[in-house]
């Protein structure tokens, strides 16, 4: 489980602890990341933690051996990790900012799945959810790095549930709608014209939980979801349709 020290990553990675997994929780953030660790613990779950930087290679391959090392083996992945990344006009965008939301949103994901499938599918099975975005259907002015990177994520998903079809490797994507998160918080932050587009952007008139993203990651998860690949799972309050 990437991405897991806080957010939508810590909700899930909660939730999947409470419906009996053994949770290997990875992020780059340590000290926030063992305190999900503890916080799972603390409700009689069990789980470890791993620091995982998912643009590094080596640490994603090794986080994977720390997981079957520790339980034996991997029935499931959720692969959150991910930053804002460079905002503004694709015309005005910093280059290396593009480059690294694209490292850690979309290569990150590639890479994780690279070294997970070939274990789920030794197994016989396995579930594989990556956590994309209504930005990965439509477009968000002023997030083109962004966009470009859940919008890969989708392809990657739908790519690799295909490939696995016949492998029992399930590969699937959640697409939150705003959900309030510490990212999103940092996010608002910036200014008001980013607030109030934020704010227009909802028909429900409130941001998502990521308790409620959770969920959704979570079902996919699970064998209720077992004839499931290569969705892509809006759970956004509508706003994409509206």
């Amino acid at each position: 489980m990437t991405g897991a020290a806080s957010g939508i990553g810590r909700a899930t990675a909660l939730l999947l602890a409470r419906e009996g997994a053994r949770v290997l929780v990875c992020d780059v953030d340590e000290a926030a990341g063992r305190a999900t660790v503890d916080a799972i613990a603390a409700a009689g779950g069990e789980a470890r933690f791993a620091r995982t930087d998912v643009t590094r290679e080596a640490e994603v391959a090794a986080a994977v051996r720390t997981a079957l090392d520790a339980f034996g083996r991997l029935d499931c992945a959720v692969n959150n990790a991910g930053i804002a990344g460079a905002t503004g006009p694709l015309h005005e965008t910093d280059t290396e900012g593009f480059v690294r939301t694209l490292a850690v949103n979309l290569t990150g994901v590639f890479v994780c799945m690279k070294h997970e499938i070939p274990v789920m599918a030794r197994q016989g099975g396995g579930s594989i959810v990556n956590m994309a975005s209504g930005a990965g259907i439509i477009a968000v002015p002023g997030m083109a790095a962004y966009c470009a990177s859940k919008h890969g994520v989708l392809g990657l998903t739908k790519t690799a549930a295909v490939e696995n079809a016949r492998t029992g490797v399930r590969v699937n994507a959640v697409c939150p709608g705003t959900t309030d998160t510490p990212m999103l918080r940092v996010a608002r932050e910036r200014g008001p014209e980013l607030e109030k587009m934020i704010l227009a952007s909802l028909p429900g008139g409130r941001l998502g939980r990521a308790e409620e993203i959770a969920e959704a990651a979570v079902w996919l998860c699970s064998d209720r979801a077992s004839f499931v690949s290569g969705e892509a799972m809006l759970v956004d309050g509508s706003t994409v349709s509206r």
